[in-house]
């Protein structure tokens, strides 16, 4: 049986390494699916605590074991994502990104130490626990297909299956030091949404030849936000935010079309997929009504 006292003794002892590793890999963050070194460094780090990492999971994952005494009763996998986002590093800090246009801003450089530095502690406890530990190291959370589909199909679930998987996210108003959990659901579903909106080109000074795609697209981007909040339970929290919007070349030219991107969130399916519908036929709607397309 473990005791709660050497768990925290061991953390302490190991705090100073798992900041390291959480600073270097800050400063080296990779996008989804080019975590190479990142993959590199985490199956270095394995290997010093005596484990033999398997890599190349989904093409950067990286899955190792801890086996404990009995080691075949029970699994638990403990899972943390490794890719970062395409943001530039505003911070002053001696760990800033070293890769230009690429950042660690959503804490997957935190998740990843922290399952290392579980790792460090469940190694020097292997002998005082039943059971086994699955490492799981995923790629590509940000980005669709998400790196935990896909590693799933390269059996990262396999031989051992676990019983259960533990994950964690980073939230900056939580207190240093404090972890919250609660029952039922708490993150929220991301759904990538990617539209283009068709139209037919002209000049700018003859706008009654053309039909205008970007007009269009400020129509339904403006449309789609009353569409999901008339239509959403005030009590069911969902979010639907636009990130992106490229159209036309030139400042007097009408383009012919214009791709618009974002996300939807929600914590209900129900609601979830409702809202894919009410997405898909407002879009299609407003754009057909002004005499274009949107593709969906």
């Amino acid at each position: 049986m473990i005791d709660q006292q050497r768990v925290k003794d061991l953390a302490k002892q190991f705090a100073s390494d798992v900041i390291d590793i959480r600073r270097h890999i800050h400063a080296n963050p990779e996008l989804s699916y080019e975590e190479f070194e990142t993959a590199k460094y985490v199956a270095a780090k394995l290997r010093e605590m005596g484990l033999d990492p398997i890599e190349g999971v989904a093409g950067t994952g990286v899955v190792a074991l801890i086996e404990g005494k009995n080691p075949t009763k029970r699994t638990v996998a403990l899972r943390g994502d490794m890719d970062a986002l395409p943001i530039t590093e505003q911070n002053d800090i001696s760990y800033k990104s070293q890769n230009d246009g690429v950042m660690h801003a959503c804490g997957h450089d935190v998740h990843t130490s922290c399952v290392l530095g579980a790792a460090k502690i469940l190694t020097e406890l292997k002998d005082s626990f039943e059971g086994s530990v699955k490492l799981i190291f995923q790629p590509g959370e940000e980005k669709n297909p998400g790196g935990a589909s896909l590693m799933i199909k390269d059996g990262a679930l396999e031989n051992p299956k676990p019983h259960a998987m533990l994950g964690q996210h980073v939230m900056p108003f939580i207190q240093t030091g404090k972890v919250g959990f609660r029952e039922g659901k708490y993150m929220a579903s991301a759904d990538e949404i990617y539209l283009t909106v068709k139209g037919k080109g002209g000049h700018a000074a003859l706008p009654d030849r053309a039909v205008d795609p970007i007009v269009i697209s400020a129509q339904i981007i403006s449309a789609l936000q009353q569409v999901i909040s008339r239509n959403a339970d005030p009590k069911t929290p969902t979010v639907l935010t636009f990130g992106t919007i490229h159209g036309g070349h030139a400042q007097n030219i009408i383009p012919d079309e214009v791709k618009i991107s974002g996300t939807f969130r929600a914590l209900d399916e129900d609601w979830r997929f409702k809202a894919h519908e009410l997405i898909t036929r407002s879009a299609k709607g407003i754009a057909e009504s002004l005499g274009g397309s949107c593709d969906v």
